[in-house]
């Protein structure tokens, strides 16, 4: 863990903690990074709710409730995706916020439309509006999932904050 990994992750337990809030995370590209990343302080259980890895698209159907017509619409990489996988994750579980990350890391899978580093990410408070983002990262794949989790983080941050203004 990168130590502005472990500043956004202290940031963000201070902030749940105090507003009392739980979140939910629905990942793909990183497998399971952010949520590791987020969980690997004590503590954690008091704002982290639970969290879905959905590698593939049956999975994000399956478990989220992911449109398969969306998928074949917009291709799983897509911001549309991944405003439904965060609002799947928040109708599955009790959280108040949910964040969802989906992308290509890498090194194969990537397009003219879609290369290597597009990653996808949602964010949603429970009856509030989303925001969502694509952004295209580079380095290695390793490089790319860590880039998609800070991200994450930090927009998670600055929701928090909008709430609390």
């Amino acid at each position: 863990m990168t130590h502005t990994i472990e500043v956004l992750v202290e940031q963000l337990a201070e902030r749940f903690v105090k507003t009392s809030k739980k979140l939910v995370i629905a990942e793909s590209c990183t497998g399971g990074g952010l949520s590791e990343n987020l969980t690997r302080f004590p503590g954690s259980s008091s704002w982290f709710d639970c969290a879905f890895v959905t590698y593939s698209n049956r999975s994000k159907q399956d478990l989220l409730s992911v449109s398969a017509d969306k998928i074949e619409e917009f291709g799983a990489v897509s911001e549309e995706i991944a405003l439904e996988m965060a609002q799947g994750a928040l109708r599955k579980s009790s959280a108040d916020y949910s964040v969802s990350i989906t992308g290509i890391a890498g090194p194969d899978g990537g397009t003219n439309e879609k290369p290597v580093g597009t990653v996808c990410i949602a964010w949603c408070e429970r009856n509030q509006n989303a925001t969502t983002t694509r952004t295209e990262f580079s380095g290695n794949r390793s490089r790319i999932r860590e880039q998609a989790c800070m991200l994450a983080m930090q927009g998670l941050l600055d929701i928090l904050q909008k709430a609390s203004d």
